[in-house]
């Protein structure tokens, strides 16, 4: 339960983080005339909806197997990432649209303290990406991996702020639209960084061969057990947080039906042991030549 307890833990930490940033977000792009500002607040308030979606994700993903679905949930992982996903790509559509129509629009120049602002939540927002990330690396979760980018999108977003203000300041009057340059600039980025998050989970889904390193690791530890001589084919299926695998071992071909029974138990159970994420492991056992 170590990885599922984790990732349930971050997501909570992100919703508070989003809900935190984006308040700070509205109150200050509109006392200070920054529609950058705005359309980043814009981001983070979809990113409190995305991340909310995360974390009944992760949960129903989490939901035991039933009569219907032998291989548990966790497929709905990446169909959630999914709508994650959906979510990034409306708020760039509203944030493009928007820039557009303020750049071809008159309007005072942004206030010199959001740049203040803006770098504070740039560093946060980095933190934050940082922080998810590593949490989806150690619980090989594509959701939390997509709520990262989230954050990381969100850094990049303000940095583009940041520039567009200190364009629209620095070079004062005719110059107002810089800051709304900017959000078209942050627009497109969040185009990218959607397809960044939706590629993995697709690969997911289409069950794409990712885990090179850790079937090597599975078949050395495989040629350990006692009776194992070889491994031949070695396939994984990830569904959310769990792995299941399918391993073909070589046995001695002389030995009883029962015999090769206990050998392919006694590497399960081992198995299971030194890789937790294993929610299940089926093996055929095949006679050596």
């Amino acid at each position: 339960m170590g990885n599922q307890t984790s990732a349930i833990k971050t997501t909570y930490i992100s919703i508070t983080g989003n809900a935190g940033l984006a308040i700070i977000k509205w109150i200050t792009g509109y006392l200070g005339n920054s529609f950058a500002l705005i359309s980043d607040a814009i981001e983070s308030s979809a990113d409190i909806l995305s991340s909310i979606l995360v974390l009944f994700g992760i949960k129903y993903s989490l939901k035991p197997p039933d009569r219907n679905h032998p291989y548990g949930h966790g497929r709905a992982e990446p169909l959630f990432t999914f709508l994650v996903v959906a979510f990034l790509m409306i708020s760039a559509v509203i944030i493009a649209w928007q820039s557009i129509i303020n750049i071809t629009t008159p309007h005072q120049l942004p206030k010199s303290y959001t740049l203040i602002i803006l770098g504070f939540i740039i560093i946060i927002k980095e933190i934050f990406y940082r922080f998810i990330v590593k949490k989806s690396k150690e619980t090989k979760s594509s959701i939390l991996k997509a709520d990262a980018w989230h954050h990381r999108s969100d850094a990049i977003t303000s940095l583009a702020a940041f520039i567009g203000i200190s364009i629209a300041l620095i070079f004062g009057k005719g110059y107002e639209s810089a800051d709304d340059w900017a959000a078209l600039f942050a627009s497109l980025i969040i185009f990218y960084n959607s397809y960044k998050i939706f590629r993995p989970a697709l690969s997911e889904i289409m069950d794409e061969n990712l885990y090179d390193d850790l079937i090597f690791q599975i078949k050395s530890t495989a040629k350990t057990v006692e009776g194992v001589l070889d491994t031949e084919k070695c396939y994984f299926r990830k569904t959310g947080l769990k792995f299941y695998m399918d391993l073909h071992i070589s046995v001695d071909a002389a030995i009883t039906v029962k015999e090769g029974h206990d050998i392919s138990h006694k590497l399960k159970d081992k198995l299971k042991q030194n890789f937790p994420a294993l929610a299940d492991v089926l093996i055929h056992v095949e006679p050596d030549s």
